[in-house]
């Protein structure tokens, strides 16, 4: 078991940008790949970035590509979503995921949630 505690989201205009964190919880991190989900209002949830345990490698949704980057300090048990030229289409709830092991396997299927954060953005 792990837990994720997203910061808090916010709102932007279109065009702007936005940093999303995620603390986790105890001492394996290191041993779980990351990710970020997104559910925009009246949608799926929807995958949106992961990124393997030694932040070597990572995995970007089709809308999302360009404009996010998904990082990780395993040093501070934190990964980041920096959201540049944010389109209001990015409005939605972001959960911080962590899988188990690799994401490759089964990257739509994280085996840990964070609770989301809403980020807001505006035309």
């Amino acid at each position: 078991q792990v837990q994720l505690v997203e910061s808090e989201g916010g709102l932007a205009q279109a065009g702007g940008s936005l940093r999303l964190s995620c603390a986790a919880s105890g001492r394996t991190f290191s041993t779980h790949s990351m990710g970020w989900f997104r559910q925009a209002p009246g949608k799926e949830r929807e995958f949106v970035a992961a990124i393997s345990r030694s932040g070597v490698s990572t995995r970007y949704a089709d809308p999302v590509k360009g404009r996010f980057t998904i990082s990780r300090d395993n040093a501070k048990n934190t990964v980041y979503l920096q959201m540049n030229n944010l389109k209001p289409e990015d409005t939605a709830d972001y959960y911080c995921v962590a899988y188990s092991g690799s994401y490759t396997s089964s990257p739509s299927s994280p085996d840990y949630w964070g609770k989301g954060t809403l980020v807001t953005v505006s035309s």
